[in-house]
């Protein structure tokens, strides 16, 4: 297996991407290099596939995938990883608002801090964020976990249905129809092998786990206080 080096630059991004998509279809590596924040790379790409994006990158890289291991170099914009059903993403420094929104499975690892929004509508898949979610992160996710080391912003997993937070400091507030519960011996065992399978060792955590509280689930119309908020 070799590695082939992609020049972005300013090149048109469906070029930038038909050329990864034919290197990874030969069985390459890619490096992509002078990314220069530019939009929309490495897109829909399935298993097997290996990019390494030498630079920050802007909204929505990686989006869609399919099973490839992506990693960006520095920081990258909005949506990274959206919608994606499996694989691995790992941003290596700081990642804007909403990331893995709508991810259906797989893993995205941000090093740094990730923006407001993060984890937004999962349905399930695993995100890791180092360092602290912006406010809203966790917003109606129906699956998966979001696991923030660093704690979280305001509203924390508002309006919450069926995913977890899992938090290593405690977030500004919780958002509508939430609850912090003890999570079990198993729970526990679990995140940290998780964190642990990332090089992630760290003296012993007092999770706050966030959950649903349920109210939302089954409310009337007439209840105001339970939806108006939203």
């Amino acid at each position: 297996m070799s590695e082939v080096e992609i020049l972005a630059g300013a090149r048109p991004i469906r070029e930038v991407n038909e050329a990864i998509r034919s290197a990874v279809a030969r069985g390459d590596d890619v490096v992509v290099k002078d990314t220069r924040s530019r939009h929309n790379l490495a897109i829909g790409l399935g298993a097997g596939a290996r990019v390494r994006l030498e630079g920050s990158v802007g909204y929505y890289c990686g989006g869609l995938n399919c099973g490839a291991r992506v990693e960006i170099q520095r920081n990258a914009g909005w949506a990274v990883g959206e919608a994606m059903s499996d694989g691995e993403i790992v941003v290596n420094g700081y990642a804007g608002m909403s990331a893995g929104t709508s991810m259906l499975g797989g893993l995205l690892h941000i090093r740094g801090d990730a923006g407001p929004r993060c984890g937004v509508a999962m349905k399930g898949g695993d995100i890791i964020v180092e360092g602290k979610i912006g406010y809203l992160s966790g917003f109606m996710a129906h699956a998966g976990r979001i696991v923030a080391l660093g704690g979280a912003g305001d509203a924390c997993a508002d309006s919450l249905w069926g995913g977890e937070v899992w938090l290593g400091a405690s977030p500004k507030s919780l958002g509508v129809d939430t609850r912090e519960i003890e999570p079990s011996a198993d729970e526990v065992s679990s995140v940290e092998a998780l964190l642990e399978s990332r090089g992630l060792r760290r003296p012993e955590v007092d999770w706050r786990k966030i959950v649903s509280a349920q109210r939302l689930w089954h409310f009337q119309s007439r209840d105001a206080q339970a939806w108006l908020m939203i």
